[in-house]
């Protein structure tokens, strides 16, 4: 009986804030590789590429040192932490500097195996939380459509001045009529 084999890659000292980094990595965590591969393959950011390029790494590690196999693969940890930042001035008014951090990130992807029973589990899951979402998105049209209908029939037969007589004022302070008060030159 094989044990989950996690497989780690590590990416240090990129020259992409971490906080852009993340935003890419984010996207990635928990999918399997082959969709992690596709939605970084067309992601527009600067760092999908690098990212991409760790990925495909830590899947040659698994291929080669623990004959795993791509498609039975996913992504379970996407970690970006900060590296160090090169330190560089600029000239400010008045001889002064004002200083510029171009920061570096370390970026640390760990693969884990699908097992089979967790797929189908998954997979059941995903289409239980559909159903409630269908089933309690229904429920509430039916409930406002009856919502609706019941107030049309119970106001059709008012006029509006029995409506805005019905409100009630706060207490000790009587109803005023709006009246028109055109502003004097």
């Amino acid at each position: 009986m094989k044990l989950n084999m996690e497989v780690k890659a590590s990416l240090k000292y990129l020259r992409i804030s971490p906080r852009k980094v993340r935003l890419v990595t984010g996207l990635i965590k928990g999918l399997s590789v082959k969709n992690a591969e596709a939605q970084l393959a067309n992601f527009s950011k600067k760092s999908s590429l690098p990212v991409l390029k760790l990925l495909k790494s830590a899947v040659a590690n698994a291929e080669n040192n623990f004959q795993l196999d791509k498609n039975n693969l996913y992504i379970k940890i996407a970690r970006v932490d900060e590296g160090p930042a090169l330190k560089r001035w600029r000239a400010r008014a008045r001889g002064s500097a004002f200083t510029i951090k171009k920061r570096t990130s370390h970026i640390f992807i760990i693969l884990d195996e699908i097992k089979k029973k967790q797929k189908a589990q998954i997979q059941s899951e995903k289409i239980e939380k559909k159903n409630k979402i269908i089933k309690t998105e229904d429920s509430k049209q039916k409930v406002e459509k009856k919502e609706l209908k019941s107030s049309k029939t119970k106001m059709s037969h008012f006029k509006k001045t029995e409506l805005e007589n019905t409100k009630k004022a706060p207490s000790g302070v009587a109803l005023k009529k709006k009246v028109f008060r055109r502003k004097t030159i």
